[in-house]
């Protein structure tokens, strides 16, 4: 295969990635908005820009949709984690993996939340959703894998015999729901989830020592 080729896979692969993205966006957005039994297929994809036949070649039902955008983030750790300089410390190059996917996008800029309390009121009921809670449940255990796998590469353990890299990718998951968590719970933090994840990745590498 040429160079040119190869630059068109990247291309098509690029494109539909952020097809991917911009219809999970539209998903969550909508759903927060009106709720999750008020939003059809169609008007996800509409919304996105593309037809619900491109919905369906993506995603088999709403909750996979929303969902798909917490997946798509959480692989993206690993992806970064495996990136990160060698001789940075484990728990530094995590925080800097977990920060960096929680940064604004390109489609959240598209269409920015405007009333930060209402959406955090439309988030919470959207999680209490039982279909959107399987879908992250799924989505989890496919994230921590790829995880383990990116620490047992840094830390020269193996996936499959060793418990510590299974047991940090749990942590790290662990840390992020807990911080969504708490976001959506505390009106009143100065921040956002990323200055959640900054404290709890700290408490983290400094042991989680008693308060």
């Amino acid at each position: 295969m040429s160079d040119g080729d190869g630059g068109r896979v990247g291309l098509r692969e690029q494109k539909k990635r952020e097809t991917r993205a911009r219809l999970s966006w539209a998903a969550v957005r909508l759903v927060v908005e009106r709720g999750f039994h008020n939003v059809r297929v169609e008007e996800i994809a509409e919304a996105a820009g593309v037809s619900p036949r491109t919905f369906n070649n993506y995603f088999s039902s709403k909750g996979e949709a929303i969902v798909a955008r917490h997946l798509d983030r959480t692989l993206r750790v690993a992806e970064e984690l495996r990136h990160r300089p060698p001789a940075e410390p484990l728990w530094e190059a995590i925080s800097h993996s977990v920060l960096a996917q929680f940064r604004p996008t390109p489609e959240t800029a598209d269409t920015p939340v405007r009333d930060f309390e209402q959406w955090r009121a439309g988030v919470r009921l959207m999680f209490a959703e039982p279909g959107i809670q399987g879908e992250f449940l799924r989505a989890a255990a496919l994230a921590e894998a790829e995880i383990a796998a990116a620490v047992a590469g840094r830390t020269g353990t193996d996936v499959d015999r060793d418990l510590y890299p299974r047991l940090v990718a749990a942590t790290v998951m662990a840390a992020v729901n807990v911080a969504m968590q708490q976001w959506m719970r505390r009106t009143d933090h100065p921040g956002g989830v990323a200055s959640l994840l900054t404290e709890a990745f700290a408490q983290l590498a400094a042991g989680l020592p008693t308060p």
